[in-house]
């Protein structure tokens, strides 16, 4: 995959539905190059055609986000391809089996918690690596408004979206002064009086989920001991999901990264 020298690299993973692929797609509207993870080989050259069709420089990578080779090896292979890596969306994740929680069991638990909670550490680990070495970045986690309010018949998907908040918000401080904005969006549907949550651990206190920088130009990066405000925007998708709810449209998302610059 060719690239242009200035464009900006973005890594989605979770690529392949729903916030992710959404997110994929208005990156390459943007004119963003990028890379686009998923674990089904088929729908995810499907993406990756459709992704250039918008006059994107794009690719697939096959990536099953629960085991670590394998995101070694999408970070890896993105540098290898492009030369750097600007931008990660981690929205790979899973509502597991909702249900009361007397019912749920360490099945249940393992298979929502691999995916949301070891797969977005996976991935913010291979990520900051990268990010820190070129000296700078952005990476933003998908949660959830229940990762800070919670539901019934949703305790184990809500305590995975805990865990992302929290882990983002400790990855912020960590990554302070080093050039990297590690933050998380947290989209509710529609009935539930739909609101984006945005966890700003920059210094530059705009409404802004994080900045993408450009050549030259600092990302901002969080200072140890900044404040991380709560800003609220409303803003519907296009289509609805699986089970009807129409989540917030992730073009958001692409916007609040400016990837203009």
């Amino acid at each position: 995959m060719s690239n242009g020298k200035d464009a900006t690299v973005i890594l989605v993973t979770g690529a392949l539905t729903g916030i992710g692929r959404a997110t994929a797609i208005a990156f390459a509207k943007g004119g963003a190059t990028v890379v686009a993870a998923g674990r089904r080989e088929a729908e995810g050259k499907a993406l990756e055609t459709e992704l250039r069709s918008l006059g994107a420089q794009a690719a697939f990578i096959k990536t099953d986000v629960r085991r670590e080779d394998e995101v070694r090896h999408l970070v890896d292979e993105t540098i290898a391809r492009l030369g750097r890596l600007n931008v990660a969306v981690n929205s790979a994740g899973t509502e597991g089996k909702p249900g009361p929680l007397v019912e749920q069991t360490a099945d249940t638990y393992a298979a929502t918690f691999d995916t949301n909670v070891l797969g977005t550490l996976f991935s913010m680990k291979h990520e900051l690596r990268v990010m820190m070495a070129q000296g700078g970045g952005s990476i933003v986690n998908i949660s959830s408004t229940y990762g800070h309010e919670g539901a019934k018949g949703a305790s184990i998907y809500a305590g995975s979206k805990h865990a992302v908040e929290g882990m983002t918000k400790s990855a912020a401080l960590e990554a302070a002064g080093l050039g990297v904005r590690v933050n998380a969006v947290a989209p509710a549907d529609r009935h539930r009086h739909a609101q984006s949550l945005y966890w700003h651990g920059g210094t530059q206190g705009s409404a802004s989920v994080g900045r993408a920088a450009g050549p030259g130009r600092p990302a901002g990066g969080n200072r140890k001991g900044d404040r991380l405000p709560c800003l609220r925007r409303r803003v519907f998708c296009d289509r609805p999901d699986r089970h009807g709810r129409r989540w917030q449209d992730c073009r958001l998302i692409a916007s609040r990264l400016d990837i203009s610059r």
